[in-house]
């Protein structure tokens, strides 16, 4: 069993940057990030697979997942964040490869998520 531990989530203003961590016990594998606000469906939006990285659209140039092997933490760089942006951020890890980001399901282990509110 992995635990999956995220921190980082804040309120900021649009604009702003945050960085989230998670923090993985034991092999976590292929390793995403999720997010989801009231009302709408979990949303895959940055994958970390053996060093390969892959963004949703409306994340692209503006966050980045990277993943620290020594201390098994997997972060999400985030700059010019968008009141859209506003979510509760989960990370997901599988210890067997992944297709990509569409299917939440694939995904065995999952953290609490972290919130993050930005304001306009």
């Amino acid at each position: 069993q992995v635990q999956l531990v995220e921190s980082g989530g804040d309120s900021v203003v649009a604009g702003g940057s945050l960085r989230l961590s998670c923090s993985a016990s034991g092999y976590a594998g292929y390793m995403a990030w999720f997010r989801q606000s009231p009302g709408k469906e979990r949303e895959g939006i940055a994958l970390y697979s053996r060093g390969t990285t892959t963004y949703v659209d409306s994340i692209k140039g503006r966050f980045t997942i990277t993943k620290d092997r020594a201390e098994n933490t997997l972060y999400l760089e985030m700059y010019n964040l968008k009141p859209e942006d506003t979510a509760m951020y989960y990370c997901a890890a599988n210890p067997w490869p992944v297709a990509g980001l569409s299917d939440p399901n694939v995904f065995a282990y999952w953290g609490r998520g972290t919130q993050v509110t930005v304001s306009s």
